[in-house]
């Protein structure tokens, strides 16, 4: 029997996350998850069904909705500043807003079907009714926090665990205020702060670079340590060439929360799209995520590092390539 670990694969939509790298990560002892955020039902389903057939316990991350609504002549203003990125790739962007809940009511029901271990929220927190539901399913259910305001709130609504999100995380933060201000706050210090308002299990996220941060985070009350960025490089995760080629490029030298990508505060590394858009950027999630989405995928594309979303996350220098479960194992203090 394997060993279960503590240590959380994160969930990183987009398509870093896949079935094989949940499998490689189970396979070694941690709690893979699966990001539901951007995928079809149908696709999140034949995913789960994947992993399920492993026999492994796992969990489904998705993307809670939230207040939709576009300041239109800011929008058609932001999408002009992008025009001269889109033409490198003869795009055009449609300064009509796009909105979506990523087909929030169709996952949901899907997971009450066909429940699974653990689902676990981002963004937000859903109605209290659907938290209730999911338990009722014998899932267990998780909530992504940044502050400890927002973790009482999640205790409240009934959830069963917590995953204490600091700002040295990559990619997108899980504040539930995304057009509030950027805090910085040390994962450790949050943990110790939640813990003194909450009993709930904590999972902490967010700076982990290697095994001492593991230990750290767990010394400071959590059950468990989640990790995403470490995972980017490894042969089981569906990360872009391009942006594995980033991650290893010595000519990217910081990381930066923004907005200009999907008009949401996310930890990527600096680069020209950012430096050229950041005074611009708007806080409108997803309509942002919709106008840029073509061009970041021609991006990608052509290897196109100046103009792709580099989520990661101040522990980017570690990343290792390799097998996903020795990354667990080496995180775990189970290997060199």
């Amino acid at each position: 029997m394997v060993e279960q670990l503590p240590i959380v694969a994160a969930p990183m939509a987009g398509g870093p996350s896949t079935p094989e790298l949940a499998v490689a990560v189970a396979e070694a002892g941690g709690m893979p998850f699966l990001a539901g955020g951007y995928k079809t039902p149908d696709a999140l389903a034949s995913e789960i069904a994947r992993v399920r057939g492993s026999g492994h316990r796992f969990g489904v991350n998705l993307f809670v909705p939230g207040d939709s609504r576009v300041e239109v002549t800011a929008f058609a203003a932001y999408a002009e500043d992008l025009r001269g990125d889109a033409e490198v790739y003869g795009l055009s962007l449609d300064p009509v807003p796009v909105v979506d809940d990523d087909g929030w009511s169709s996952k949901l029901d899907l997971l009450l079907a066909e429940p699974v271990p653990v689902v676990s929220f981002t963004f937000g927190l859903p109605a209290a009714s659907d938290i209730a539901a999911l338990r009722r399913a014998g899932t267990t259910v998780w909530c992504s926090v940044t502050t400890a305001a927002e973790a009482v709130l999640a205790e409240r609504a009934g959830v069963d665990g917590l995953v204490v999100q600091g700002s040295d995380a990559g990619g997108h933060s899980a504040t539930f205020d995304p057009a509030g201000p950027s805090r910085s706050t040390d994962t450790a210090a949050l943990v110790r702060s939640i813990r003194t308002v909450s009993v709930l299990p904590l999972v902490a996220a967010g700076g982990v670079d290697g095994p001492v941060a593991v230990r750290r985070l767990l010394d400071a009350g959590a059950e468990r340590v989640a990790v995403g960025t470490l995972l980017l490089r490894t042969d089981e995760a569906g990360t872009s060439t391009a942006h594995r080629a980033a991650l290893a490029d010595p000519a990217f030298t910081e990381t930066a929360i923004t907005r200009v990508f999907t008009g949401r505060p996310a930890r990527a590394l600096r680069n020209g799209f950012i430096d050229r858009h950041e005074r611009h950027a708007i806080d409108a999630y997803p309509a942002v995520h919709h106008l840029t989405r073509g061009l970041r995928q021609a991006a990608a594309a052509a290897g196109d590092t100046d103009r792709l979303h580099l989520w990661a996350g101040t522990g980017w220098r570690k990343a290792p390539t390799g097998r996903a479960g020795d990354v667990i194992s080496w995180l775990a203090g189970r290997g060199e």
